[in-house]
């Protein structure tokens, strides 16, 4: 279970895949249907978290009155992300990404309904609603790496540019915070948070059916099956870190990640009880931005093959800094609606240009190990900065917490105009061996 950010944070930070020789081999020619079922059980999962993603931090904030509190729930959501990430990448790789996908979320279904069932049972604890966050997210991050692991494979057999296959996933994303935290605002102020969480749970049974049922398994080499796993992790990390613009990714986004992790979970929460009072108000804007990243986003699919990838990716980034500056001054609610959409708008290419790039230099073989320690990488931070959130909010209010993320924000990723390790984007893709070939 791993409530998405609003600037596309859930998503890991590189997509990852393996071998789908079987699928060219049972598909003869261009076949849609495979990716399509994949963007569907995606799209699935992703609304039953955008619903977590209000219910759960409300749900704390309301039981505790604590922001503190709050950032800890968040704490526990991220930071199994992070572990399972780093040493289930070479799991993902043995147990095959199908098989990995239906049975992480047939597990995550268990965990996120046993929230409800507990209140229903006679009131849940917050360290059994910890635990069971801690659980569910760990059980998550390995399915939904193996789903994305599918996606240059199947994107090929649907005859579908990468670029626009990897601004799909995104547009996913956002069309599931557009859809489902306007309807966790809606639920959470009717029928409870708990109750919104059996959705959620139920999310995770029909993605598995559909990856189950109409995305094609794949097939391991005997080679990578019978390496050792230490072997592997070592691999993924040595791959990781000899490659200057991986690690130049891995080391910005971390940075990017400590400072914005707090948002959706902890500073967004407060900020609309503060300025507006009501889940509401939290669900209209994270729909706002679904909406707003889902009309970029479609643009970036259309086009964004015809972009310089570093001057795009660039520019959005620091772009991104500029709502943490506005929602700093406390402003109307229209203002605020102006900024989480600037906000969208900003955010959506970023993903997209870091997926290609990264499909594109990431040996097919090594898929699992290296984006299993780029994700582990880019997201350990991410924790930390939750759980400092909440004490940072209530140590500096919520307006200088903002002001103060803002400015470190823009610090950080003006720094990309001048860093060269991001030129090779600009670069003509490598040519890869395919898969099994």
């Amino acid at each position: 279970m791993a409530a998405q950010h609003p600037a596309g944070q859930g998503a890991p930070l590189l997509d990852h895949l393996p071998h789908a020789q079987d699928a060219s081999d049972a598909i003869a020619g261009r076949d849609r249907t495979p990716i399509l079922a994949l963007f569907a059980a995606d799209t699935i999962s992703v609304v039953g978290n955008a619903i977590a993603l209000v219910a759960i931090p409300w749900f704390v904030l309301q039981s505790t009155g604590s922001a503190a509190l709050t950032g800890v729930a968040a704490f526990f959501t991220w930071l199994p992300v992070a572990i399972s990430a780093f040493f289930g990448g070479p799991l993902v790789d043995r147990l095959g990404f199908r098989r990995t996908s239906v049975a992480a979320d047939l597990a995550s279904a268990g965990a996120v309904a046993a929230i409800p069932a507990l209140e229903l049972a006679g009131g849940i604890e917050l360290w059994q609603l910890f635990a069971l966050v801690f659980l569910g997210a760990l059980l998550d991050a390995p399915g939904t790496t193996a789903r994305r692991a599918l996606i240059p494979d199947l994107a090929q057999l649907a005859q579908m540019r990468l670029e626009r296959a990897t601004s799909v996933t995104q547009i996913i994303r956002n069309v599931a915070i557009m859809v489902g935290a306007p309807l966790a605002g809606v639920l959470v102020a009717t029928v409870g948070a708990t109750t919104a969480l059996w959705i959620d749970a139920a999310s995770f049974v029909v993605s598995a059916a559909i990856v189950r049922a109409f995305v094609p398994g794949a097939r391991r080499s005997a080679p990578a099956a019978q390496r050792r796993y230490l072997d592997d992790l070592r691999e993924g990390i040595r791959l990781t870190w000899g490659d200057p613009f991986i690690r130049a990714v891995v080391l910005t986004v971390l940075l990017t990640h400590v400072l914005d992790a707090p948002l959706s979970p902890v500073l967004l929460p407060v900020f609309v009880d503060q300025a507006f009072g009501s889940a509401e108000h939290l669900g209209l804007l994270l729909g706002a931005f679904g909406a707003a990243a889902l009309a970029a986003g479609a643009a970036f699919a259309a086009i964004g093959h015809r972009l310089p990838r570093r001057l795009t990716f660039v520019l959005c980034f620091i772009v991104v800094s500029v709502p943490y500056l506005v929602l700093a001054t406390t402003p109307s609610f229209p203002l605020t609606l102006a900024a989480i959409v600037l906000f969208g708008v900003a955010t959506a290419p970023i993903n997209p240009i870091l997926n290609t790039v990264g499909y594109e230099r990431i040996p097919a073989e090594a898929r699992g190990r290296v984006l299993g320690t780029i994700t582990a990488g880019a997201f350990s931070a991410i924790p930390l900065g939750m759980l400092v959130g909440g004490v940072v909010v209530e140590t500096l209010g919520i307006g200088g917490t903002l002001l103060a993320i803002g400015v470190c924000y823009l610090a950080v990723t003006s720094y990309g105009l001048v860093n060269p390790a991001f030129r090779v984007m600009d670069a003509a893709p490598a040519v890869r061996d395919e898969p099994g070939s």
